[in-house]
């Protein structure tokens, strides 16, 4: 289900008639041009998704008698139809305005064009559509990769996101993050409305980062690239050191990179997740520090073996 009210605000649309509810059935993010159907061609109609009317669609109605037109509207507005929304400020029939009030259909109007506005209505079903998940956590833009940083309440999370602003870096969300499942490989984390922009810090209270820091220490989403974990540094536990595993955890079906941070006094944690940033792209880039270290102690041993070997005959 759709939100009317939501869909109006972000496509700007002009309703002509309203839903009963203010919800609209919509469960997939596509759209149909009844271009076929008004010819009364049936087969195939996918009605369950919102109907597009362009220009082509109404000149084609102007052609048809009242008669026929009615017969045509009665049949199509006989299925379920989510809504109606006609492009480039057209004039709507009088008949279809009849059947869309006896049955209840909602008609939305806009200016834009028909091709503009399938893709970005489809864009938007896109996201309204997708799986969503509310985390506990900071999402922060470092250098162009999402960090989902998590770990329990107080651990730092948000002074390290803080001192990452300070820094250069834009914050996205903190405390809660909603994320998106866009597609199968892609996340996308952003604030929730009334939290947006506003950050805890304990001792000080609620500071609002816009208003301290610009508009360019902000951003209004961001894909999840890597997941930090942090947490109070646990003696005997063995932490990574090498980087030659790389853990994965999955949100929302979907696997992406992920790092155990311990945090212990003096540890400099804004620096470490900037160098974690710039690994995870270099990684993405082919490049692995600890397989580059790895290969050269290989090449190490190798050639000493072969100079052991030559001195032994």
């Amino acid at each position: 289900m759709i939100s009317e009210k939501k869909l109006i605000k972000a496509m700007n649309f002009e309703v002509i008639v309203p839903s009963t509810d203010g919800t609209l059935p919509i469960s997939e993010a596509d759209v149909n041009r009844p271009g076929l159907q008004l010819t009364g061609f049936w087969d195939y109609f996918a009605f369950e998704r919102p109907q597009l009317f362009g220009k082509v669609e109404m000149a084609y109605l102007e052609t048809l008698d009242e008669e026929t037109l009615r017969a045509r509207l009665n049949t199509y507005f006989g299925f379920k139809l989510p809504c109606i929304i006609v492009c480039r400020s057209m004039e709507i029939p009088k008949a279809m305005l009849e059947c869309a009030r006896i049955r209840h259909i909602p008609i939305y109007r806009t200016k834009e064009n028909t091709v503009k506005l399938e893709m970005t209505l489809i864009n938007y079903l896109n996201s309204e559509l997708a799986p969503h998940k509310t985390m506990h956590g900071v999402l922060v833009d470092v250098y162009g990769v999402g960090l989902l940083i998590t770990g329990n309440s107080g651990v730092g999370k948000s002074e390290a996101a803080l001192e990452l602003v300070k820094r250069g870096h834009r914050l996205v969300a903190d405390d809660a993050v909603d994320i998106c499942r866009v597609n199968d490989t892609r996340l996308v984390g952003r604030a929730p409305e009334r939290t947006r922009h506003f950050m805890e810090i304990r001792g000080v209270g609620i500071i609002d980062i816009y208003t301290m820091y610009g508009v360019s220490s902000v951003i209004r989403e961001k894909s999840i690239d890597m997941e930090v974990h942090m947490e109070l540094w646990q003696e005997g536990r063995n932490y990574e050191r090498l980087g030659l595993d790389d853990s994965t955890t999955t949100i929302l079906g979907v696997k992406i990179p992920q790092l155990l941070l311990p945090i212990h006094p003096g540890r400099n944690i804004a620096i470490v997740l900037e160098v974690a940033a710039r690994n995870l792209r270099l990684k993405q880039m082919g490049y692995s520090a600890a397989e580059e270290l790895l290969r050269r102690q290989m090449s190490a041993f190798e050639t000493n073996k072969k100079q052991f070997d030559e001195e032994e005959k």
